[in-house]
């Protein structure tokens, strides 16, 4: 089987991003990252972010964009995502207002299918990413369930955060087999063993990653993504941590 390449989200190191765009990306690439989930352009346009890329040879393995610009400007959305050579679109997540019931779940339910079809006539996929929210009970089952279930495998996967579900009292492995080929992205993020649960590097932590990658490869995941809220270390030195325990565990 061919091994599954590591991104990182560039959210992990948005203040260093906002100070030298392109800099940063070339310090991600030299870690050994085959590519980059994106929270931000840097000020660049498509054209011109694709060129950078690809100078400093990292791929986009996804795209987080907000559901109210997918709303709002698609159009401009798959644009972009075609100039940048992406294929996987991801909402990261629900604005409160709009999941306070089941209501409202169903409500963005039939707005993420039809989004998805849209996206799908341009051979581009839609994804959502969870937080604990979605592990909320609502009329006996949790929001995310109410999400996925009513949304179309086929047009919305599901980008697990794998410290999101274990902060909410899931265990990843099992979810990521319950939704067993519609996981082609998953977010690895490590929690610490004290009290405060907080976000720690991959390998770091608490998190059992094994039967993770398991369930993982064995649903056909595409990329593994990298990402860490906050980082008590430096930023650029966590996510060269969480490299090097993926790389000695075989991943990367």
């Amino acid at each position: 089987m061919a091994k599954v390449p590591v991104a990182l989200q560039m959210f992990t190191l948005r203040d260093l991003a906002r100070e030298d765009f392109p800099g940063t990306l070339r310090a991600v690439a030299q870690i050994g990252y085959a590519g980059v989930e994106l929270a931000g352009y840097g000020g660049l346009s498509g054209p011109e972010l694709k060129r950078l890329l690809d100078d400093v040879g990292l791929a986009v393995a996804g795209d987080h964009v907000s559901l109210d610009r997918l709303e709002n400007a698609l159009g401009a959305v798959i644009e972009l995502e075609h100039a940048l050579g992406n294929r996987f679109v991801v909402v990261p997540s629900i604005p409160e207002p709009r999941r306070r019931d089941a209501a409202g779940y169903l409500s963005v339910a039939e707005t993420l299918n039809r989004i998805g079809v849209q996206l799908q006539r341009e051979e581009l996929q839609l994804c959502y990413h969870n937080h604990a929210f979605e592990f909320e009970r609502i009329e006996g089952q949790y929001a995310l369930d109410l999400l996925l279930g009513n949304t179309d495998p086929a047009l919305v996967k599901w980008e697990p955060d794998v410290y999101w579900i274990v902060r909410g009292g899931e265990d990843p492995a099992a979810l990521i087999r319950r939704y067993r080929g519609r996981c082609p992205l998953i977010h690895l993020k490590d929690m610490t063993g004290d009290e405060a649960r907080t976000f720690a590097e991959v390998g770091e932590g608490i998190i059992d990653f094994r039967p993770i990658f398991a369930a993982a490869e064995e649903g056909g995941v595409a990329w593994y993504i990298v990402e860490q809220d906050r980082c008590s270390r430096p930023p650029l030195e966590s996510v060269r941590l969480s490299f090097e325990h993926l790389r000695t565990w075989g991943i990367a």
